[in-house]
């Protein structure tokens, strides 16, 4: 994919220290991120292809099933809205 997936402009990423949690802020809803998903979201800078942050993650995880499961996760969240 050469899609360079960014956060949509009324999301923000945020790490709430009391629920030790990331978060994603949408309108009028707060999305709770679980296990490695805040990792993923962190690299949706505008600038790295979806090669490159699975390239990225697979290197922080090795034998982790990344190449499969983050452009699903990443198109998930681009069908919500969330990421353009």
């Amino acid at each position: 994919m050469t899609w360079r997936p960014a956060l949509s402009r009324p999301v923000m990423f945020r790490h709430d220290s009391v629920r030790k949690a990331d978060l994603l802020l949408v309108p009028e809803r707060v999305v709770v991120l679980r296990g490695h998903a805040g990792s993923v979201v962190r690299l949706c800078d505008g600038h790295r292809e979806v090669s490159e942050i699975v390239a990225t993650l697979a290197e922080r995880f090795p034998g982790a099933p990344v190449a499969d499961e983050v452009p699903r996760f990443l198109a998930a969240l681009r069908k919500e809205g969330w990421l353009r």
